[in-house]
């Protein structure tokens, strides 16, 4: 949904919407209860607004005004930023192919990933972050290529990043608790 399309619905069943966000900040505030957002501006949904008031945007009243409506928008905002999970990147577009020589905007992001799993696992080599797809950076693709046991051409493909991002994702971004060891090399011999 977009930000417009969110603010359509929020006018359209404000009760509901009310609901809805005090329902998301009852999991960052326990003092809020959990409401069941059903439309009906009942006692549950009185004394959320009133615990609301009372501990982030006081005078209580248990008037939802301008004020209060936007101290909750503002409040439900934050919390979902906070809240959510990481957005997902697609990294290498679709359908795309870097063969040796070639320069590609994206070939940064392919070449620093390379250069943060070189300082932890065994084969790879320091990579030159430049955009073309040369020299170390062919090498570490026909590496990973054979690690992964895909077909060995030193192009970056999608598989190839596929595997690639795997690897980032297990070797540095979940970064495993020890002492910042070297891995041997996969799949070698």
């Amino acid at each position: 949904m977009t930000l417009e399309q969110v603010e359509r619905e929020m006018v359209a069943q404000p009760v509901r919407s009310l609901q809805f966000m005090l329902r998301r900040l009852a999991r960052r505030y326990d003092f809020l209860p959990e409401l069941q957002p059903d439309g009906r501006f009942g006692e549950r949904t009185l004394e959320a607004v009133m615990l609301f008031q009372k501990y982030l945007h006081p005078p209580v009243t248990g008037i939802v005004d301008q004020s209060t409506w936007t101290a909750i928008r503002d409040q439900w905002v934050q919390a979902e930023w906070e809240m959510a999970p990481p957005r997902q990147l697609r990294g290498f577009p679709e359908g795309a192919r870097a063969q040796a020589g070639e320069s590609k905007q994206y070939l940064y992001l392919t070449q620093a990933m390379f250069q943060s799993l070189s300082r932890v696992l065994e084969g790879l080599e320091e990579e030159q972050i430049d955009g073309i797809h040369s020299g170390s950076s062919v090498d570490n693709t026909l590496w990973l290529q054979h690690a992964a046991r895909l077909k060995e051409t030193g192009t970056m493909d999608a598989r190839t990043w596929d595997s690639l991002s795997r690897l980032y994702e297990m070797f540095v971004v979940r970064q495993p608790a020890g002492d910042g060891a070297v891995v041997p090399a996969l799949g070698r011999g």
